[in-house]
């Protein structure tokens, strides 16, 4: 085998092993995705709801903070949704985030979520990456946990 074959051959499996560790990677965040845990507090109005999919919520609009880990520490975020009959009809998302990419990863998935959740039926809602945000969806699901936690109660 030639030096020139054998140099391919190496560039070759180190790609290989790349793709093999990002894999990994993306797996790992998918799993911390589901990690996560929130505090808050609920506007909630009661205005009644109709019953969907496996729970009735009131109307109204909530609040709740999400947390999730990340490499740089805990971080979170605010989570304020409206839901009426069930389904989400506005959300916000307000980072807290202050600097590196904690800041830049909560703006990109604040800015992005709204065309992903509104609409939807709350009990549907399990978002893992949005905006190339895979972290901080552990946060918004934990929040959202909350919130329904809140609108049941209400």
């Amino acid at each position: 085998m030639s030096p020139r074959s054998s140099r391919t051959l190496a560039i070759g499996f180190a790609g290989l092993g790349l793709v093999g560790a990002l894999a990994g990677c993306s797996s790992t965040a998918s799993a911390d995705t589901n990690t996560g845990s929130s505090t808050g507090t609920s506007t909630g109005t009661s205005s009644g709801s109709t019953a969907t999919a496996s729970a009735s919520y009131k109307d109204g609009t909530y609040t709740e903070d999400g947390s999730y880990q990340s490499p740089s520490g805990t971080e979170s975020i605010t989570v304020k949704l409206t839901l009426k009959s069930d389904k989400v009809t506005a959300v916000t998302v307000t980072p807290h985030a202050t600097s590196g990419n904690p800041q830049l990863f909560q703006s990109q998935f604040a800015s992005s979520i709204s065309g992903l959740v509104v609409g939807k039926d709350i009990d549907t809602l399990s978002v893992s990456r949005v905006a190339g945000s895979s972290l901080t969806s552990g946060g918004f699901n934990a929040a959202v946990t909350s919130i329904k936690a809140d609108a049941l109660a209400s």
